[in-house]
């Protein structure tokens, strides 16, 4: 319960106050932002060009990679700009329109990009347990069935919370205590009951990032039952290698939602500049790394990039 002494009417205009009890580093915080944006912009449309370019490319593993890397462009496109607006410029104030548009895009890639890890799980299952049947099993009408479902589910989990910031009338402050128009953000300042608001921001963690991570760490216990079972040391190593890329992904994207709900249950509250610092981790860093993991790690990626440097070199 959220009780107001004195409450102000839903307001035509909120303020972002970027990363409270730092608003004097702003500065210096937007050099690693802008520099995170330009590496994710570059790294992701370098992936992208890649698969599009090299027909040898064209198979359900790196198919699911370019999605990956339209929802990272998508999901870098939509935080970084308005914070280093904030950063740099000062500019603080956002709509409520604008507000809530914010609120349904910023998790809708984030959920996605979930759905797509787990799509990719899901790839490396089949290609460990049916490999005869891969690319029969991963067909493109597959793909886009998945990618489709992945859509989707992230709309309709995420469409009811631009609907029910709508219908909140009074608020404490018109002042977001974040650098981003966050859903909870926006609740935790309004008046009233909001516990039917807390139980909905849980369903979505719960639907989202908690079922695509079970099923996940369930792909992978069958993946390690199937390599086990083979006799070859050297093919259970080949095996494995093909997953590498994508557990690092997964432990990058995953590590941080992991971290604080693991905070919240054992009571441990981090300081409020922290947690914000950490929520924007969610959404900065998995787009601007999952490039380089691939890069480095996938032969044909990793040729066509020593390519690329050897021709700007020559």
């Amino acid at each position: 319960m959220s009780s107001c002494n004195s409450s102000i009417p839903q307001p035509l205009i909120f303020v972002l106050a970027g990363i409270p009890g730092l608003e004097a580093s702003h500065g210096l915080f937007s050099v690693p932002f802008f520099l995170v944006f330009v590496i994710a912009v570059i790294g992701n449309a370098t992936i992208l060009c890649i698969i599009r370019v090299e027909k040898s490319l064209h198979e359900p593993m790196f198919l699911l990679l370019a999605m990956l890397s339209v929802v990272d462009l998508s999901l870098v496109s939509v935080t970084v700009p308005r914070m280093l607006g904030i950063f740099w410029m000062n500019a603080k104030e956002i709509s409520f329109n604008a507000c809530l548009t914010q609120m349904f895009f910023i998790p809708l890639f984030y959920v996605m990009e979930s759905g797509i890890l787990l799509a990719m799980a899901f790839d490396r299952f089949v290609a460990i347990w049916h490999p005869l049947r891969y690319t029969t099993i991963l067909a493109n009408n597959m793909l886009v069935k998945m990618a489709l479902s992945v859509l989707a589910r992230a709309v309709t989990v995420l469409t009811p919370a631009p609907i029910l910031a709508k219908r909140l009338e009074s608020f404490q402050t018109y002042i977001i205590a974040y650098s981003y128009c966050a859903y909870m953000a926006v609740v935790q300042i309004a008046c009233g009951d909001i516990s039917d608001h807390i139980i909905y921001g849980l369903m979505v963690i719960v639907a989202s990032v908690g079922f695509d991570l079970f099923f996940i760490i369930l792909s992978y216990g069958l993946i390690l039952r199937a390599v086990f079972r083979i006799p070859s040391w050297e093919a259970r190593g080949k095996a494995l290698s093909t997953c590498g890329s994508h557990l690092c992904v997964i432990a990058l994207f995953y590590s941080p939602v992991v971290f604080s709900v693991l905070a919240q249950i054992l009571g441990y509250h981090l300081a409020p500049h922290l947690q914000i610092i950490i929520d924007n981790l969610y959404f900065l860093v998995p787009p601007m790394i999952n490039p380089l993991i691939y890069g480095v790690r996938t032969k044909q990626m990793r040729e066509w990039v020593l390519r690329i440097l050897h021709c700007h070199g020559d």
